[in-house]
């Protein structure tokens, strides 16, 4: 991700005048032709997983490139704002919100949209890239025909990219067009349009997708994979679970995985009991962590275990974590109290602790009681959330030493919480905490006495894997 932003970054140039309410999109090509091919689906010549990113490049190419185009790549790594609402006062993405806001709320002026798709053609990636993009924020029937007429240009280049925009826009009438290009000669083509139809989800096209799973070329099938896993049909879990067991690309397993997972196909267990198990790449083996958690089966259970134990992946073992405490199998107390404990990964040990928090066991695990002490703040955090779930009487005594030295507001408050929850509410216990310097504390004791446990917070871990198709 970081070295296509970086790329976008030293490739496009974007000048806004003033004279008008919102001026049209000049584009201008300042680079020599980009090292790499910016379409949806290049991915890394290793096998498809993504190439290890460069912040030295990203960095470099970042420097004196206009504002509204750091603007777009910095929207892209995220992490600033909640929704359209950033930062006030960051140095560059605040200024620019209210105009990369108007991309998606305006409508395009006839000339722009000729414009952006004549850029379709452009010899330059980059000009290709962002001008898709700006294509696939609008809804308009020009747009689509215009990309449906160079899914019949000469250059596979243009060919690829209407493929990608026609996804974009979800154009339900590009729906034949597009299962035609899924036999185009250019696999970039065939890529894009397998996953332009799964955006669409036609049930017409999922038996032609269906065949591109045994495609030559390892990103067509990548596509192909996600693709069916999106169009929400059990007739594709057996070629799925082929593709899965046999496919040579670790991209293309993770691929299948997912797509398991999103179909929920429960026939499909066994085999990926036996990914998690076996599989040599890590990002397979903990997307097929996720598929088993997506299910909502307690038969995976065994194998998530067995991952949480020994898997040496700190990202498969964390989202190992996260499926039993999806699953909903108490079984798995025992093993998640151990990782919340021991695990040397913070996020492992955070999920684990959430996990039990969602299984809400009758007793805490000694494990999880110990965790109120551990040196991360978000584990202690997920600690007394998940204390407070159980509303174990015997970790009363852990959680008032835990509050005494807590520096933290959300796991005090958490702590509170878990406190209240477990029967905290003698009158020497909260007359303690209305003696407290702080006012949440102070709060908490009232709303004990008052009978109310209305600290809630929520920390969710997020350990979802997605493939990036």
């Amino acid at each position: 991700m970081y070295r296509t932003s970086g790329l976008i970054l030293a490739g496009v140039f974007v000048a806004f005048t003033s004279e008008t309410r919102r001026t049209p999109i000049v584009v201008s090509m300042l680079s020599a032709e980009p090292r790499v091919p910016l379409s949806l689906t290049q991915t890394a010549a290793s096998g498809g997983l993504a190439e290890t990113q460069d912040v030295t490049a990203l960095l470099s190419a970042a420097r004196g490139v206009p504002a509204l185009i750091c603007a777009f790549a910095a929207q892209s790594v995220g992490n600033g704002g909640w929704g359209w609402y950033d930062a006030p006062a960051s140095p560059v993405a605040s200024e620019m919100t209210s105009r990369l806001r108007d991309f998606g709320r305006e409508k395009l002026a006839a000339g722009e949209i000729r414009l952006l798709l004549d850029s379709l053609s452009s010899t330059d990636a980059c000009v290709r890239e962002l001008s898709v993009r700006l294509l696939g924020r609008q809804r308009d029937t020009t747009i689509v025909s215009g990309l449906v007429e160079r899914l019949g240009s000469r250059t596979p280049e243009t060919r690829e990219v209407a493929a990608l925009g026609l996804g974009a826009v979800g154009a339900k009438s590009a729906v034949d067009p597009l299962m035609r290009t899924l036999r185009d000669a250019a696999p970039g083509v065939r890529a894009n349009s397998a996953w332009a139809l799964g955006h669409i989800q036609d049930g017409r096209a999922l038996r032609p997708i269906m065949d591109l799973l045994r495609d030559e070329d390892a990103r067509v099938r990548e596509s192909a994979a996600v693709a069916v896993g999106r169009m929400d049909s059990s007739t594709a879990v057996e070629a799925l679970i082929r593709v899965v067991r046999e496919d040579a690309s670790p991209a293309v397993r993770r691929s299948a995985s997912w797509a398991l997972g999103q179909l929920e196909a429960r026939s499909s267990v066994d085999v990926l009991i036996a990914v998690l198990r076996q599989d040599a790449d890590s990002r397979v083996r903990e997307m097929a962590a996720w598929a088993l958690g997506s299910m909502d089966t307690r038969t995976a259970s065994p194998g998530l275990i067995g991952a949480l134990r020994r898997d040496s992946s700190d990202a498969v073992r964390e989202t190992a974590a996260w499926a039993l405490g999806n699953a909903g199998d108490r079984t798995a107390v025992d093993i998640l109290g151990e990782a919340v404990k021991s695990d040397k990964s913070t996020r492992v040990r955070g999920t684990a602790a959430w996990a039990l928090g969602q299984l809400d066991p009758k007793e805490a695990p000694r494990g999880l009681i110990d965790a109120l002490k551990d040196d991360d703040d978000d584990v202690r955090l997920k600690a007394a959330w998940a204390l407070g779930q159980i509303g174990d009487s015997a970790a009363m005594s852990a959680i008032q030493s835990a509050l005494r030295v807590e520096k933290t507001d959300r796991a005090r408050k958490a702590q509170i919480r878990a406190l209240l929850r477990s029967g905290g509410r003698s009158e020497a216990i909260l007359t303690d905490l209305l003696k407290s310097p702080e006012p949440e504390v102070r709060e908490a004791a009232v709303r004990g006495l008052a009978g109310s446990n209305g600290f809630n917070p929520w920390p969710w871990p997020w350990p979802r894997p997605r493939p990036t198709p």
